[in-house]
């Protein structure tokens, strides 16, 4: 099989080059980092959340987050404190100055992303679309149902394991 056909290898790729167009004006144009971007976009939305919730609704791993966090922190647009007793937990929201860069670099990326979908032909955009959110939902079911098998497969602790077979080195009339 060669790569350029192998569909997950395509799928990375375009989503890489059309994520560095949008870089070009979040990260050029005003300063923000990928993750950083990813972080104020969803904080935005939300207003606050806190680190298990960013988990779930992005890619970044914690260290990820927290290294956004305090770079974000730093220049003034978000605040973030530790949530009750668990010092690892920790509670982020986006200030008046991070909407308002928020707001100003949406504006760019938008019109970037417009700029790169108006290229394509009507139908393709709808079927780019439609196929997206299939994709998406096959995802999830997949997940779900790995997580549902694993859920019953039985685990076996170090005693119920079976030894491997080991090379017998002695006779019997020993």
């Amino acid at each position: 099989m060669r790569i350029e056909t192998f569909f997950p290898y395509r799928l990375a790729v375009v989503a890489e080059a059309f994520s560095r167009q949008l870089v070009e004006v979040y990260g050029r144009e005003h300063g923000l980092s990928r993750e950083e971007w990813r972080l104020l976009f969803l904080l935005e939305d939300a207003g606050s959340l806190n680190s298990l919730q960013i988990a779930e609704r992005t890619s970044l791993d914690k260290v990820q987050v927290s290294r956004a966090a305090t770079r974000l922190e730093a220049k003034a647009l978000i605040t973030r404190r530790v949530l009750g007793s668990d010092r690892r937990l920790r509670q982020y929201t986006i200030t008046d100055e991070g909407d308002a860069l928020f707001r100003a670099a949406f504006v760019g990326v938008a019109a970037r992303a417009d700029e790169i979908l108006s290229a394509m032909a009507e139908p393709d955009l709808a079927a780019l679309l439609q196929g997206l959110a299939a994709l998406d939902k096959a995802v999830a079911d997949c997940s779900a149902r790995r997580a549902e098998e694993a859920r019953f497969k039985p685990v076996q602790d170090d005693k119920q394991r079976e030894a491997p077979p080991l090379l017998d080195t002695q006779t019997e009339d020993r």
